[in-house]
């Protein structure tokens, strides 16, 4: 996970919550939004100037996923800005004056709150799994696609199949087409060699998932083209299937939320390395919950690991496994038991044992009368 710099305009080195936060924007913010956000001044104006994702999540107890959600929020609404890389990643975050941020002064006390609710609102909407349902890979390789110039376009824009596979796009844009829609088109039909139904189905789906923006939609294309998807048909069953083993797995642990980054990697060794069904997945979650109380993704990999290892195919095998456990852990208490009539270990009785003969009690008994005589 890559470190984040953050920087700040007009905070001071004291942790301090300026009054027009606490007016304006506290009150319709979802409280994990305000634990970032003031998580963020503390950073600044302590020791903690380089902090990740990762680290964030782990202070506030939260996931990695619902973070960059909050930061999300708040960039919409002006109260900072994020600086990403290539491949998407934050790497900088800076917290803006707050005195100077647009919605601070400018905008109408209703018309402020409104926009807050609306801006919540569309941040809570975006699911973790509509991101990854058909897009299991977490990282997409950055590509330099080429830029097609004015005389390619007007060639490849002649073709029938490409203008209708544009007019279609439109429809599902609900606008024209700018010059950026142009060139991922061109290049998923030219270099991606996605038929024009393909494309059409990727941005009903990219679509579905209230997403349009052009860097959304090629991430999926590509990881489409990394995992040998190159039909429409492919895509469908591809988001079907992945969508059933995640609901499978918050149906087994009782989450109301979509699988993280790093959940979802778990899945998918379960899913594509193990080769395991959902019932088996199913299983190991039901035990991880009586032994933690809680959806522990470590507890559940580890579990499914020993059953990986030890050939586990199906709900036979695990009832064979846990049987071969209970007779192991039989035996090995039975061996624990002293036996009876053994002499014990016990240091008391570590030393030689002497027997008496009826002649030994008699002279004793006359030793001791003649004693009290």
């Amino acid at each position: 996970m890559n470190k984040i710099s953050i920087n700040a305009q007009g905070i001071s080195e004291f942790t301090l919550i300026p009054n027009t936060f606490i007016d304006k924007f506290l009150p319709s913010a979802n409280g994990a939004y305000v634990k970032v956000y003031l998580y963020l001044l503390r950073c600044f104006s302590g020791s903690c100037r380089e902090v990740t994702i990762s680290s964030i999540a782990d202070c506030l107890d939260n996931t990695e996923k619902d973070i960059i959600r909050a930061l999300n929020y708040w960039e919409k609404l002006n109260l900072l800005s994020l600086t990403r890389n290539i491949r998407k990643e934050i790497t900088e975050i800076t917290l803006v004056d707050i005195r100077h941020a647009d919605t601070s002064t400018n905008t109408p006390p209703g018309q402020l709150a409104e926009r807050v609710s609306r801006t919540a609102e569309l941040t809570n909407s975006d699911s973790e799994l509509d991101e990854i349902a058909v897009s299991i890979h977490t990282e997409t390789k950055p590509v330099q696609r080429q830029s097609y110039p004015p005389e390619k376009i007007a060639q490849m824009s002649n073709n029938d199949e490409i203008k209708w596979c544009m007019h279609i796009v439109e429809i599902y844009l609900d606008r024209p087409l700018k010059p950026m829609d142009v060139q991922l088109i061109l290049y998923l039909y030219e270099e991606l060699h996605f038929s024009a139904e393909l494309i059409m189905y990727l941005y009903e789906y990219c679509v579905s998932k209230g997403k349009k923006n052009t860097s959304y939609i090629e991430a999926v294309a590509l990881t489409w083209a990394e995992e040998g998807i190159d039909t429409e048909e492919k895509a469908k069953e591809a988001a079907a299937s992945y969508n059933e083993h995640f609901n499978a797995v918050n149906r087994a642990f009782g989450m109301n939320r979509s699988p993280g980054q790093i959940e979802r990697q778990y899945i998918k060794k379960w899913v594509e390395v193990f080769n395991f069904p959902d019932d088996i997945i199913t299983e190991a979650c039901n035990r991880t919950l009586l032994r933690t109380q809680k959806p522990d993704f470590k507890y559940t990999n580890k579990i499914l690991e020993t059953w990986f290892k030890k050939g586990v195919k199906d709900q036979a095998d695990i009832i064979r496994l846990d049987e071969e456990f209970t007779k192991s852990n039989h035996t090995h208490k039975t061996q624990k038991v002293t036996p009876i009539g053994k002499p014990s270990n016990n240091k008391f009785n570590q030393f030689p044992q002497r027997t008496y003969s009826a002649k030994d009690y008699a002279d004793l008994e006359r030793k001791l009368l003649n004693k009290g005589l």
